[in-house]
């Protein structure tokens, strides 16, 4: 995998989290926040942490900013300082912008900026934590745009012993199963045998269409 280059603005609990995952995937992350102790936080951890504005373009540019792949916003509740961080990390070139935003009305104001995709993580935690609930059978939820989501599932007790040729869930359910993760051994079988028995330790992640996802979890 190519090593890129991606700039985080803002080192809250969102920003430090998505630049330290992306710093131990081996890529490079530069980052702009103006509260010195986050800075310091991050600092041994990143390739290079600035205090100062992230709104500036010289600031970002002064950071090495120029030339990123991608950039991440996470500025907090600042809705006015997450467009003008926007607007000059698109001046400098950055093709590609994620946006932590805080309301629908933000996320509005951002993807007409023209932004590659905004991400409102208390929303997408709350959504996937009522379907958890909801569904005693489900252990993960990833929704995607539209009614498309990945799920990851507990093998049904009528299912053990079975394998997934017969079961034949595209066919029967409408969704596909892309992977079995066995917990016993902990690993994930990310193109699983057909002919594989289904176990009590194993998890199905699947992907289709939520009202079929929904119907399966309640049968």
């Amino acid at each position: 995998m190519a090593r890129k280059r991606f700039v985080v603005v803002g080192l809250g609990n969102f920003g430090s989290g998505v630049a330290e995952t992306l710093n131990n995937e081996g890529h490079e992350v530069v980052a702009v926040d103006f509260n010195e102790r986050n800075v310091d936080r991050m600092g041994a951890t990143l390739d290079r942490a600035v205090v100062g504005d992230g709104t500036s373009r010289e600031v970002l540019e002064r950071a090495g900013g120029k030339g990123a792949d991608a950039a991440v916003v996470s500025v907090g509740d600042d809705i006015t300082a997450s467009i003008l961080a926007s607007l000059a990390l698109k001046d400098i070139g950055i093709p590609q912008l994620y946006v932590k935003v805080i309301s629908f009305e933000h996320a509005r104001v951002m993807e007409k900026q023209g932004v590659t995709e905004t991400i409102f993580p208390e929303r997408d935690s709350a959504i996937a934590l009522g379907h958890r609930l909801s569904s005693s059978g489900l252990i993960n939820y990833v929704r995607f745009s539209g009614n498309f989501s990945i799920q990851e599932m507990g093998v049904p007790d009528m299912w053990e012993g079975r394998t997934l040729r017969e079961l034949d869930l595209r066919l029967n359910h409408h969704i596909q199963v892309i992977a079995v993760h066995d917990m016993l051994l902990d690993e994930v079988i990310p193109v699983p045998d057909p002919d594989r028995q289904l176990t009590a330790s194993d998890t199905l992640i699947v992907s289709g269409k939520e009202k079929d996802l929904a119907r399966l979890m309640k049968r």
